[in-house]
């Protein structure tokens, strides 16, 4: 039978480890760890809490024993009743700790693995067939299966032939479904000839179609959002995301598509160089162009952006530079556009009654102030007569007369 955090505490107090005050912490600490998982209020020893087992009670056997712990219990209660000195118990309890720091130091990490793989033989590699050896590599077969480490973190199992045979499984008994993911991630199935694999990246998991080849790159990838459990990521959740961005359609007014899909800040639709957040996930797949569209003129109305703005008239092109000339609706009120002058126009004159004539005035006068100034001329500062310099003197205060005590 499993325990529970009730009889696992009660087991603890009858070993002497820990004290009321420190009870809580432990339970919570190796469930946050993922040492061990929760089900139907029984405390399940995960893989990651065997390794660490393994790999303390293998190399630091003594300081994880229940005697040595409960007797170093005892001691610091001591120091805390000021029955011991705390020196003396630091100084002994360091001398032989740093002895045994230094023995798995000195330890290669194949050696580590080895006596780790060794001690889990039976979890790790159960036999399934008599007579077969459960650790040769059924891809190759002749490699041997081994646990290894990634520099992403985690462990996996893989095969000695690495990087020949390039078989590997997550961290655990066969098919046993875990989230580890080894240096080749973890193969979810085949899209065609495509294979789609889960992938652990500097941020974050994601998921790949296809491998890296010289030809290929960078392959396609998507992040996996941070709302899904990569325990619930299917085959068919990752050739959803490897499908995006969708295309919804041409925009309406200009015939830009407009895209979705799901970016750094959420779901998003896009139309040109405007992003437009959304709700929920599942809209990237299902959203349409009406709510599309209205989405986007919501942002671009919050960012002062959005479609190129309309003139009220056409009054036709500049006679002498050229570029047409237009009667605009701003923000602060109607003006003559042409090129990069804005010249604007004066409330007491109706935009509609704005002839080319009395628009070429209005750039006229507008115009000269876009140009850049000619640079002033430096100052010359006139020379002052030169004057006959007065000495004067300073009032020296009296000096004091030397007291007695000087």
């Amino acid at each position: 039978p499993r325990y529970t955090e009730a009889s696992l505490v009660k087991r603890m107090e009858e070993l002497g480890i820990g004290r009321p005050s420190t009870y809580a912490s432990v339970v919570t600490t190796i469930q946050d760890r993922d040492y061990v998982r929760k089900e139907k209020n029984r405390l399940i020893p995960e893989d990651k809490g065997r390794l660490v087992t393994v790999f303390l009670s293998s190399f630091f056997r003594q300081y994880v024993g229940y005697e040595f712990t409960a007797n170093l219990e005892n001691e610091l209660d001591d120091v805390s009743a000021g029955d011991r000195q705390y020196r003396t118990v630091l100084s002994r309890f360091w001398k032989d700790f740093k002895v045994a720091i230094d023995e798995a130091m000195d330890q290669s990490i194949t050696e580590v693995l080895e006596k780790i793989n060794d001690v889990l033989e039976p979890h790790l590699f159960p036999v399934e067939e008599l007579g077969v050896n459960p650790r040769i590599c059924k891809s190759c077969g002749n490699g041997r299966l081994s646990m290894r480490t990634a520099r992403s973190g985690g462990a996996f199992i893989g095969c000695s032939n690495y990087p020949e045979c390039r078989f590997t499984r997550p961290f655990g008994p066969p098919g046993t479904e875990s989230s580890a993911i080894g240096p080749d991630g973890k193969l979810l199935g085949h899209d065609g000839a495509d294979p789609i694999s889960l992938r652990d990246g500097r941020y974050g998991p994601y998921v790949q179609r296809g491998t890296v080849t010289e030809e290929i790159p960078k392959p396609p990838r998507m992040s996996i959002p941070k709302s899904w459990s990569l325990d619930d990521l299917t085959f068919e959740k990752a050739v959803q995301l490897l499908s995006l961005p969708r295309e919804i359609g041409p925009h309406p007014e200009d015939g830009v598509m407009i895209e979705s899909s799901i970016g750094r800040f959420g779901p998003y639709v896009k139309h040109g160089t405007i992003y437009a957040n959304i709700g929920d996930i599942d809209e990237v797949w299902s959203i349409g162009m009406n709510r599309a569209v209205e989405e986007l003129a919501k942002k671009a109305a919050r960012s002062g952006r959005g479609a190129a703005a309309k003139p009220l008239h056409e009054l036709g092109e500049h006679p002498s530079e050229g570029g047409p000339i237009n009667v605009m609706d701003g923000r602060y009120g109607p003006y003559v556009k042409w090129g990069k002058v804005n010249a604007t126009i004066p409330k007491e004159i109706e935009p509609a009654q704005v002839t080319i004539e009395m628009a070429m005035d209005l750039i006229a006068q507008k115009a000269p102030a876009k140009k850049k100034k000619a640079p002033a001329k430096k100052k010359t500062a006139a020379k002052k007569p030169a004057t006959k310099k007065t000495a004067t003197t300073k009032p020296v205060a009296p000096k004091k007369a030397p007291s007695k005590k000087d």
